[in-house]
């Protein structure tokens, strides 16, 4: 399994790690509440391209409480961290291997090689308008500037391991295994992978600082009751909601059944507040009740600054953390702004 390499991102040193060591003075800006965690979604990627390093060491500095790991498996069965099955959005690929598209006309990480992949340039998530790369979120780091590069879970793990050691802190991971059944169409056992990387790195029990998360509930289960038995590990499990496939979930026997084997659920923040919901007059729905009356935690995501993110019934960022926080009361959220959420529970 690919380990810690020298890192390749000229920016991670120049810039993210002066965050680190002092820009944001961590030591003071870690969210002060036991009960409302902060997941950096991606990383702190309301600033920096998601899922790069510098991303990471940003929200690490921004006092997260977790960081977040997508992984997804490429050809030669390591285990990259990348939100898309697909390197289209985030990546130069197209440039540098054009042909090695599939008959979709996507470039997908299962096709790549890992020393492939390290060759490709990483920037904030584009589309293609008019044949010219249009970002999806204007305000954001700028596409195509600087020098961003790819990473393993391992070294992704390394690097927030290391800063707990020298910081003096203890932030958790929160890995997302990506689609394990289109791995699985490919011969790939990304669930199994994941799991043997986060035992050696010495997270084997649910006192240990990690969630491991995941959409389909088949493999949540399989994770549950067969991968984690095999390999004597017992992580928290949470599994994720999105979508109309999965209203099963969020009724009370769906509640039940997922509670049989996750510790939390993570659904998409607008299901726990019901439409025509206005400032004034929140109608907040019994999906949070009843997570928590079969004991587990709700993570809701993602919790954004970028035009057109907020809610009809909030006025401001803050006053959306406000709502779900306190008058919905989940647990904790995914944020692509960490700074602003942390600084907002420690106000509180």
């Amino acid at each position: 399994m690919q380990r810690f390499q020298t890192l390749i991102c000229p920016i991670f040193g120049a810039i993210a790690m002066s965050i680190v060591l002092g820009a944001f003075q961590p030591a003071t800006a870690v969210a002060q509440s036991d009960e409302k965690v902060v997941v950096a979604h991606r990383g702190a990627s309301g600033y920096l391209p998601e899922h790069t390093l510098a991303a990471k060491a940003m929200a690490y500095a921004m006092g997260a409480d977790y960081i977040e790991q997508d992984v997804v498996m490429t050809k030669d069965d390591e285990l990259l961290v990348i939100h898309d099955t697909t390197l289209d959005r985030t990546t130069d690929v197209a440039e540098k291997f054009p042909g090695r598209a599939r008959a979709d006309g996507k470039f997908y990480v299962v096709d790549f090689t890992l020393a492939e992949i390290l060759t490709l340039n990483v920037s904030e998530g584009f589309r293609i308008e008019g044949g010219q790369k249009r970002a999806n979120y204007g305000s954001r780091f700028p596409v195509g500037k600087s020098v961003f590069k790819m990473h393993t879970l391992a070294q992704e793990i390394e690097l927030i391991q290391g800063l707990n050691q020298s910081m003096g802190r203890n932030v958790g991971i929160y890995p997302e295994l990506k689609s394990p059944a289109f791995h699985a169409q490919n011969g790939k056992d990304l669930g199994r992978a994941v799991l043997e990387v986060l035992k050696d790195y010495g997270y084997t029990k649910k006192s240990d600082k990690v969630f491991v998360q995941t959409f389909e509930f088949d493999e949540l289960k399989r994770v549950h009751d067969e991968l984690m038995p095999e390999l004597g590990i017992d992580l928290s499990l949470v599994q994720l909601i999105g979508g109309r496939e999965s209203a099963w979930m969020r009724s009370e026997a769906g509640v039940k059944e997922i509670a049989a084997y996750a510790d939390g659920v993570g659904p998409e923040k607008s299901m726990l507040i019901d439409e025509g919901s206005t400032p004034g007059n929140v109608k907040i729905n019994d999906f949070v009740s009843l997570a928590h009356a079969n004991g587990m935690q709700v993570h809701p995501y993602t919790f954004r600054l970028d035009e057109g993110q907020l809610p009809d019934f909030a006025n401001s960022f803050e006053q959306m953390l406000d709502i779900y926080l306190f008058d919905v009361g989940i647990d904790g959220l995914f944020t692509d702004f960490p700074d602003r959420a942390v600084e907002f529970i420690r106000s509180r």
